[in-house]
């Protein structure tokens, strides 16, 4: 059993203005860094002992402040946690997707291959480290998506966001990827719709 607490970039200029980013390589500014310290802050008193992040550079970055807070390191970069690829809507903000797209955020990578991506990875690096617990600096697309296939997209509620610098506790055993936790609110099977139960999708 290995946990993996996946804490999502701090802040970059695209996100300050709403721009989508994907795999476009945006750097945190100084609020990003900033949210970067206090997740290290809030992350104080939990033992670590290795750190992840997707190449990205806002990622990347996050990791190594944190990491730097918490005495941990060095930070490994995994390219299969990058965010997801948006194409086209990449530099978009709300109102160029209302005009280009008709309001629809259109995706080179659905959620689900986003999932098929990164839990595989995941999984490797947790069966890498047995029995610790690891740091994860990834995306909120990728986040997002694997909160959504844990929780059969129960999981964010309409509107509800993975927030800059936020963490949420993820775990592998017997190499199945499970949630613990969204940004300290516990997961339980018991929250999961029944099997013949529609849930809406993003």
């Amino acid at each position: 059993m290995t946990d993996l607490v996946l804490v999502r970039h701090g802040e970059t200029e695209w996100n300050r203005i709403g721009k989508v980013q994907g795999r476009t390589d945006i750097p945190l500014n100084d609020t990003g860094r900033e949210q970067a310290r206090a997740t290290a802050r809030r992350l104080e008193g939990q033992e670590f002992d290795a750190v992840a992040a997707s190449p990205l550079s806002r990622a990347a970055e996050t990791a190594r402040i944190i990491a730097d807070g918490l005495g941990i390191g060095p930070v490994e970069l995994v390219d299969a946690l990058v965010e997801r690829d948006y194409g086209e809507a990449e530099g978009m903000t709300g109102p160029d997707i209302d005009a280009r797209f008709g309001g629809r955020l259109e995706a080179q990578e659905s959620r689900e291959e986003t999932v098929e991506r990164t839990k595989p990875a995941l999984v490797a690096l947790a069966e890498r480290h047995p029995g610790q617990r690891l740091l994860v600096v990834s995306h909120g697309g990728v986040i997002g998506s694997l909160i959504r296939d844990a929780t059969r997209w129960v999981w964010p509620q309409p509107g509800e966001q993975i927030t800059n610098g936020s963490d949420h506790l993820f775990r592998v055993v017997d190499g199945e990827l499970e949630l613990v936790s969204f940004a300290g609110r516990p997961w339980s099977a018991d929250l999961l719709p029944p099997e013949d139960a529609t849930v809406p999708r993003d």
